[in-house]
């Protein structure tokens, strides 16, 4: 079936991932063996740049020189493509922004690129994302020596999705939760930092 086919009900469905989006695995080891530490080339997302909040740590990227770009084209990055972890920590994912376009991506990852007439990048990976979905995909992972995710399996998760405008609504409530999230943080850091001040004040001899 051709990712987006038949797929624009107007109630929510239970679908496969593999019907939403095109999923490919990173590039083989050999083909990255010219990865580096320099401020140089392009950059490689790899699980360990990959945070808790759908973003990418940009401070210890790994890069593969420009001249390297023709070979490994065919696994470029694009805004809106996911990258998963398939080997570590299983599960934590990404959404690639615009100034991210052309990197690349390990092979202990996945990239998946939505049909964006289905389904909206944010909501796919508010959607994977979510504690209830993370448990049944490590669930699902194969045991090994190192527990993994693949393709195949990744193609037959199953996800919730819901009409276009309904995950606009998705997507706009869970930005505004972020930003209260941020917002209670950053006042409990200047609280904590503030509590030693109030401490010396009031112990402070007359």
């Amino acid at each position: 079936m051709v990712p987006g086919q038949g797929l624009r009900a107007a109630k929510a469905e239970r679908v496969p991932l593999g019907h939403l989006a095109r999923i490919a695995a990173g590039p083989s080891g050999s083909l990255l063996e010219t990865l580096h530490d320099g401020p140089s080339g392009i950059p490689v997302i790899a699980p360990p740049d990959i945070t808790d909040h759908l973003t990418v740590d940009t401070r210890r990227l790994r890069r593969v020189p420009q001249s390297q770009a023709e070979r490994l084209e065919r696994f470029a990055l694009r805004a809106g493509d996911l990258v998963l972890v398939r080997q570590g920590t299983l599960g934590r994912l990404a959404l690639i922004e615009t100034d991210q376009n052309n990197w690349f991506y390990s092979s202990s990852c996945l990239r998946i690129r939505p049909d964006q007439d289905v389904v909206l990048p944010a909501y796919l990976a508010a959607c994977l994302a979510h504690p209830p979905n993370q448990r049944e995909l490590i669930g699902q992972a194969l045991h090994g020596t190192v527990p993994s995710l693949n393709s195949s399996m990744l193609k037959q998760f199953r996800v919730t999705v819901v009409p276009l405008h309904r995950q606009r609504d998705v997507v706009a409530a869970l930005a505004d939760v972020d930003e209260q999230i941020s917002v209670q943080q950053q006042m409990l850091e200047r609280l904590t930092a503030l509590r030693p001040s109030v401490f010396d004040q009031l112990t402070k001899e007359e």
